[in-house]
């Protein structure tokens, strides 16, 4: 996905029509509250079919069916591993990667191991990484970093070793942490990273002028449960050239 299809100013959406196509290229929809029945998963996959997103990302448990509803919709089917505290075991991660692929994954978003990285083991956080990556083959794997928990320094490091591991993107949050996306963190993570490797802003992406500020900080990709209320802005401004009332949909995460 091209950045520059979006506009380089956040506030430039007002005065001008947003491309739809390239703001659904960005949304990984999020459904994975514990909560969730199984009607709510499904009012769920279909808003996300209806939106024509990038991909849902989904509890491991929710893969398969989530394939077989989605199938012929064009939305991929993302999971979770380590979900979503990263503390489960490198083996636990391995076989847990395993079966969401034999059910269907496209792409894995794995937690990395938070208190081997605030104990500045990072060896232990890239091997971590790194077998998931190797079981993953040639799936794309996103590591999220939960970076509230995180200083500026650990977030580096923590993207470094996430990048020498091979996986394809760095991930800021699992929304359920106390904290999500922020743009000077997601600056950072792309500083760090470069142009090779992805930056995926997830947590509190609740509105359209969220998303657009994560863009023009160097994400390209984001996670979020508001892409109903993001693309009915979208339609909005493209309609009157002007921000609704909508506002953020606090009820996302």
């Amino acid at each position: 996905m091209d950045n520059a299809a979006l506009p380089d100013d956040p506030h430039a959406a007002e005065r001008h029509a947003i491309d739809a196509d390239a703001v659904r290229a960005l949304i990984d929809h999020a459904i994975l509250k514990p909560e969730l029945t199984r009607a709510d998963v499904d009012a769920q996959l279909d808003e996300a079919a209806a939106y024509r997103v990038f991909s849902v990302c989904v509890r491991p448990s929710d893969v398969a069916h989530a394939v077989e509803r989605l199938t012929g919709t064009g939305v991929g089917v993302g999971t979770v591993i380590g979900f979503p505290h990263g503390t489960t075991s490198t083996g636990a991660k391995v076989a847990e990667s395993l079966q969401a692929l034999a059910d269907g994954a496209f792409e894995l978003d794995m937690v990395q191991n938070i208190g081997a990285a605030k104990s500045g083991d990072w060896q232990r956080v890239e091997d971590d990484v790194r077998a998931v990556v190797q079981a993953a083959g040639d799936t794309v794997v996103k590591v999220i970093l939960e970076t509230a928990f995180l200083t500026d320094d650990e977030i580096v490091a923590a993207s470094r070793a996430a990048q020498a591991a091979g996986a394809a993107f760095v991930k800021t949050s699992t929304g359920f942490a106390g904290g999500g996306a922020t743009a000077p963190h997601i600056r950072l993570m792309r500083e760090t990273v470069g142009a090779g490797t992805g930056v995926k802003a997830s947590g509190g992406v609740r509105g359209l002028d969220t998303l657009l500020e994560m863009v023009e900080a160097g994400a390209d990709r984001i996670g979020t449960s508001a892409s109903a209320r993001i693309l009915d802005e979208v339609a909005h401004r493209a309609q009157t050239g002007a921000a609704s009332s909508l506002g953020d949909d606090s009820s996302s995460y």
